[in-house]
């Protein structure tokens, strides 16, 4: 299923709706939060840097769960993030993403596709 969302409103709804459908495939809570942050923090950045307009899709493969983050332009995240300093008001999001994630790549054609590992 894939969500799209123009605006912080929309974001909390669809995410209720992932959470909600992966309960359903009996992924684990504590998991289901881990998506749920790591989503958030994606579709933020999407609808801030990258057009105002996103879509996404998370799903549940084997023992992991996939989210597929793309926004209307090619914005493109940094690589390899480091946490900002404890004063600093953002720049936390991606490296929450990455402590939570298995993996996080990118291309221009499937756009931010993170792999959050289910144990």
């Amino acid at each position: 299923m894939i969500c799209e969302v123009d605006d912080f409103r929309a974001l909390k709804a669809a995410l209720e709706r992932m959470c909600a459908a992966l309960e359903r495939d009996a992924v684990p809570e504590n998991a289901v939060f881990d998506c749920k942050l790591v989503a958030s923090e994606l579709l933020s950045n999407a609808l801030r840097y990258g057009g105002g307009h996103a879509a996404f899709a998370a799903e549940k493969q084997g023992g992991e769960v996939v989210i597929r983050v793309r926004c209307a332009n090619n914005f493109r995240p940094p690589d390899r993030v480091e946490c900002s300093a404890v004063d600093a008001e953002c720049g936390r999001g991606l490296f929450l993403v990455d402590a939570l994630s298995a993996s996080r790549t990118y291309s221009e054609e499937d756009g931010i596709c993170v792999i959050v590992r289910i144990f």
